[in-house]
């Protein structure tokens, strides 16, 4: 036979095998938890017209693979037994998926503190160590944003276990222990989570366009970030070109152990404070910045991630002498945004560490901006040690002005990017509901969210076609420096955005307001947290009625100079709760300040007040029956209440079931965030 013909047999065969196998999605795998439905969808890929039999126990589902090779099924799986179970998938070949329970599924989405590992949190090594339990498990979602809605995601199933439980999310952990154990069934945790997002990229984009003024902004976005690859080469270019012409090319220094090792002297650096200008420095050049971290051994062994800047330039970073991280103008230009890494793990050292950090500023002074710096946990802002490797000559304003501009547009944080590559992928596998906790990246446009966390409510109902899917979310904790008086804040503004979207069915609240941390915003009681969110879930899908929101505000009346407010959830009556000697800054760190009171006299604190001339005042507050009386002896005619509105207040009206009131305000004064905008 002729050889050619031989090997051309051979490889049709294997394409013809190829193209005949049966393929699953990355979540139906190993472990997996099956929902406890009559209708749970299993569905992949095979040969166009080829038949599929899904079987598990004693339940069977058919389908035909469609002209694209999609075929998709369902089983009956609402009086199934827990199992475990092999799911058997006979097409051209046969899968097996071994160790498949069935039970509850529930879907975990939204940034870090959904994502923040249960390793990083309160109590967690003795949480960790008890945490063996066959029937609750983890599918972690790997972080992917897609410009078209994926068919598919990477992803696995874990087993929860001393060796694998740190790695949960420590919400949707607690969660779903709580429910495990009252429900008596199996528990899966489906958890599709990405640090420091928008609301916009975990959105539908479809549904996100439905909303005009949202359609505008981001057609205007799609189409600058169709242009950036092509920008990117034009800038790398001319910014190239500008620098030979103008003598200002980067030449790395032979030996920058002299700058970054960890154990150089550092008699001749300048001591700066940070964030800010240094002054008395180049108008441009290659600069170091350096600082001594001291990590405490709590911290260390859990890795975090760095946060300074933005930086004027472009950088190099070193920890303990070692490169980690890096940023080019040929790599990621564009405007200043924060330089922000992950330490590995490895490197960090209990006790003294070395961040030091290579500028190269050809345009312009060196300057550390930004609100705050971070490396996880521990504070930065403050002392630093700077110093000049080169200095560039000065140039002429027009020439400097010729320095060519690049506007930087990140494309997978386009409206819909994460809702394409992180949670399409999943839909419709059938779950319970979902559990959210997302809105710190949205604060400075608050006011908006109302109608963009709506948005995604109703998209990712949409595209599971499920109406009323249970979607019970985390009011954004307190956070940030406590303030003397009473005022704005778009912390508050975000957190009244995020109750209205309690007028939507099947959607509960999880009041966080007690347990933020003023320097963490990251709080590390993920299990109150995760007990609340059980409490919903408990009463409003399971049936169960226990008590589940702490006082929602209702109505107010003026009644003699003083205004009384009425609650709904005000289960066991309302109650003062006895306020701490001291607040939490980072209990990671273990610091606490002392709590000085704003109304010192008064049986409950957080309460402001104001007459027709808008000045709020701190008002004394006492809870009379039913109700809340609140008045101020400088607000003879009030007309308005707030109530923990700010970043970080001091507050503790309660129910009798220890729950906390929601943060409101009884007026429609204009918001301050009302004119930004996506």
């Amino acid at each position: 036979m002729n050889k050619t013909f031989v090997q051309i047999a051979v490889a049709s065969a294997l394409l013809y095998r190829a193209a005949a196998d049966v393929t699953l999605p990355a979540i139906f795998s190993e472990h997996m938890v099956l929902q406890k439905a009559d209708s749970v969808p299993i569905w992949g890929k095979a040969a166009p017209g080829e038949t599929v039999t899904v079987t598990l126990d004693s339940k069977t589902g058919r389908a035909t693979a469609d002209s694209d090779g999609k075929w998709k099924t369902a089983l009956d799986l609402k009086a199934a037994a827990a199992g475990p179970f092999d799911m058997i998938v006979q097409g051209r070949n046969r899968l097996v998926v071994p160790d498949v329970i069935v039970g509850e599924v529930w879907l975990a989405s939204g940034q870090s503190n959904m994502e923040l590992p249960l390793k990083v949190t309160a109590n967690a090594a003795a949480e960790i160590a008890k945490s063996a339990n066959p029937f609750l498990r983890q599918f972690l979602v790997k972080k992917a944003g897609s410009k078209l809605p994926a068919d598919d995601c990477q992803g696995h199933w874990t087993v929860a276990a001393p060796e694998t439980s740190g790695d949960f999310t420590a919400v949707g952990y607690y969660f779903g222990k709580e429910l495990q154990q009252e429900r008596k069934l199996p528990v899966g945790i489906i958890h599709s989570s990405h640090g420091g997002t928008l609301i916009e990229p975990w959105t539908p984009a479809d549904c996100f366009d439905r909303v005009p003024s949202f359609k505008t902004s981001a057609d205007a976005l799609r189409e600058r970030t169709e242009e950036y690859p092509k920008q990117k080469a034009w800038f790398a270019a001319d910014f190239a070109a500008w620098l030979k012409q103008n003598g200002r090319e980067d030449e790395p220094h032979p030996n920058v152990t002299l700058y970054a090792d960890d154990k150089i002297s550092t008699e001749d650096w300048t001591p700066v404070s940070l964030p800010g200008k240094i002054s008395d420095f180049p108008s441009s050049g290659v600069f170091w910045i350096r600082r001594e971290i001291d990590v405490p051994a709590q911290v260390a062994h859990q890795g975090f991630k760095v946060m300074i800047g933005p930086l004027s330039g472009y950088w190099r970073v070193y920890w303990n002498g070692r490169k980690i991280d890096e940023m080019t103008y040929a790599h990621l230009p564009g405007k200043n945004f924060p330089c922000y890494f992950p330490v590995p793990v490895e490197d960090i050292r209990a006790g003294s560490n070395i961040l030091a950090i290579r500028i190269y500023s050809p345009v312009s002074p060196l300057v550390v901006s930004g609100a705050s710096l971070w490396a996880g946990p521990i504070d930065l802002n403050g002392p630093w040690l700077a110093r000049v490797e080169r200095s560039f000559s000065d140039l002429t304003p027009e020439v400097m002005r010729s320095a060519p501009i690049m506007s930087y547009e990140q494309p997978d944080m386009l409206p819909g990017a994460l809702y394409n590559g992180m949670i399409h992928p999943l839909v419709p596998y059938a779950i319970a509901g979902v559990l959210w906790y997302q809105g710190e990246s949205n604060t400075k446009r608050a006011y908006e969210y109302r109608t963009a966390f709506q948005t995604l409510i109703k998209g990712w109902r949409e595209k599971w076609q499920l109406e009323n899917l249970p979607f019970y979310f985390c009011q954004v904790c307190n956070n940030l420096a406590k303030v003397s008086k009473p005022g704005e804040s778009a912390w508050a503004e975000l957190r009244e955005s995020q109750v209205q979207a309690l007028a939507l069915p099947e959607t509960g609240q999880a009041v966080t307001i007690d347990l933020g941390e003023a320097g963490d915003l990251h709080f590390r009681d993920k299990q109150t947290l995760g007990h609340r969110l059980f409490l919903i879930a408990e009463a409003r899908h399971y049936g169960n009625p226990v008590p589940y929101s702490g006082p929602v505000y209702d109505s107010m009346n003026v009644e003699d100079g003083k205004i009384r407010l009425q609650f709904k959830n005000a289960d066991g009556g309302l109650v003062a709760q006895k306020l701490p000697a001291t607040y939490n800054v980072k209990t990671l760190t273990g610091e606490t300040a002392p709590l000085i009171r704003n109304s010192p006299n008064s049986q409950l604190e957080g309460f402001a007040i104001c007459g027709e001339d808008h000045r709020w005042v701190w008002a004394d507050a006492r809870i009379d029956g039913d109700s809340v009386v609140v008045w101020s002896d400088a607000v003879p005619k009030p007309v308005a209440v707030r109530y923990a509105w700010s970043d970080n207040p001091t507050c503790n009206l309660y129910n009798g079931a220890g729950l906390p009131a929601s943060p409101f305000r009884t007026d429609n004064f204009p918001a301050i965030t009302a004119n930004a905008h996506f």
